[in-house]
């Protein structure tokens, strides 16, 4: 893998690059749709390339590894081949799960023994698994197992979590490097810096993360609770300390401000689930704000979706017929308006790198993040 920085912003630590993977050049800022299970739910995959232009995908390590299996995926030639995907993955290590199985699971020096929330059976994830699975299912981008801690966290606790994570990511380093990848091409490993909210443990996580000097790095256990000011906080002393010349990916992260506000902050790469969760439950974003096109203020309303947008079904399907859709629970209520929220993300981090290459970021920024909010 390899990263190349293109231009920074001048008024903010904002920075446009390319991370070119195996599978395909990706322009960051970028936003990274959630594919849980092997499917971006409610949207194909000729959609998510052609319609919406998703550069790069997730995929999660813990769903994948109990559905369909480490024996189809492998069968098959990797998720790639699986789900007939030919542009850059990325894959989580299960640790968020791990975190969000709290009832079901216990963390030991060895790993971590989880239930399948599926059938109840008994699993165990080590960091040199959790590699071995990553191979098999064949991503561009495979992260190092961790541990998530909750918020609020108490620091003894905190402190305790990322010495066990950083002794894990010295595991899956040694492993990572002593083994091959399997269908061909190359692999990489980003390690998660840690420490919950505190600026002490997120700095010695920092520093023990930069250390390892692997291609790229990413940010954990930040948008678990915590107020958006702690996560600014959490974000702007972590960038400072990551390589320069290294993406940056800050996990799980989050609304169109929260995006913008870390930008300006380093981050070069997110995820979440927001936009396609939220969509099956009738929330649209846009440029102007947020629509809950439950409301009876749409019930009339025959305008497109956004007239501004080039996304077909945004042009072509009224507000008043999306609200009948999704009153009505008909599937293509979750299509439109889930394909509706993952172009405005695509669309917004690509205004984002043009304003940062232009020079106007930091004015444009600050002018977006008073209408995105608004609720219409």
């Amino acid at each position: 893998m390899k990263f190349t920085l293109q231009a920074n912003d001048p008024l903010s630590k904002a920075r446009a690059g390319t991370v070119t993977t195996a599978h395909g050049e990706i322009q960051t800022p970028i936003f990274m749709p959630v594919g849980t299970a092997g499917t971006v739910k409610a949207v194909h995959q000729r959609e998510l390339k052609e319609d919406i232009d998703a550069q790069i995908i997730l995929g999660n390590t813990y769903h994948l590894y109990l559905r369909p299996g480490l024996d189809i995926l492998e069968k098959a030639g990797g998720l790639h081949q699986f789900i007939g995907w030919d542009r850059p993955i990325l894959t989580d290590s299960g640790g968020y799960q791990v975190y969000s199985l709290s009832k079901v699971r216990k963390i030991k020096e060895e790993g971590v023994t989880f239930n399948s929330h599926i059938d109840g059976s008994k699993h165990l994830f080590t960091p040199e698994y959790a590699m071995d699975i990553q191979r098999t299912i064949g991503a561009d981008i495979i992260m190092a197992f961790d541990e998530c801690t909750p918020y609020p966290c108490d620091y003894t606790y905190a402190a305790e979590s990322i010495k066990m994570t950083h002794r894990w990511l010295k595991r899956c380093c040694t492993h990572f490097d002593n083994t091959e990848p399997k269908y061909g091409f190359d692999q990489t490993l980003f390690p998660i810096v840690q420490g919950s909210v505190y600026k002490d443990l997120r700095i010695k996580s920092a520093e023990f993360i930069a250390s390892m000097e692997r291609e790229g790095n990413a940010i954990g256990g930040l948008s678990v609770g915590e107020p958006a000011e702690e996560m600014y906080a959490m974000t702007e002393v972590v960038c400072d300390i990551l390589p320069y010349d290294k993406p940056r990916y800050l996990m799980g992260v989050g609304t169109p401000i929260n995006i913008l506000e870390n930008i300006a902050l380093g981050v070069d790469m997110f995820d979440c689930v927001m936009p396609t969760r939220n969509a099956r439950n009738g929330m649209l974003f846009t440029r102007n704000g947020i629509i809950n096109i439950r409301n009876k203020k749409w019930e009339n309303d025959f305008s497109p979706l956004d007239a501004e947008s080039d996304l077909h079904a945004d042009l072509v399907t009224s507000k008043a017929y999306l609200r009948h859709l999704v009153h009505s629970n008909e599937m293509l209520g979750a299509q439109i308006a889930t394909l509706h929220n993952l172009h405005f993300y695509l669309w917004l981090v690509k205004q984002a790198r043009e304003k940062i290459i232009s020079g106007e970021f930091y004015e444009w920024k600050n002018k977006m993040i008073k209408v995105l909010g608004n609720k219409l």
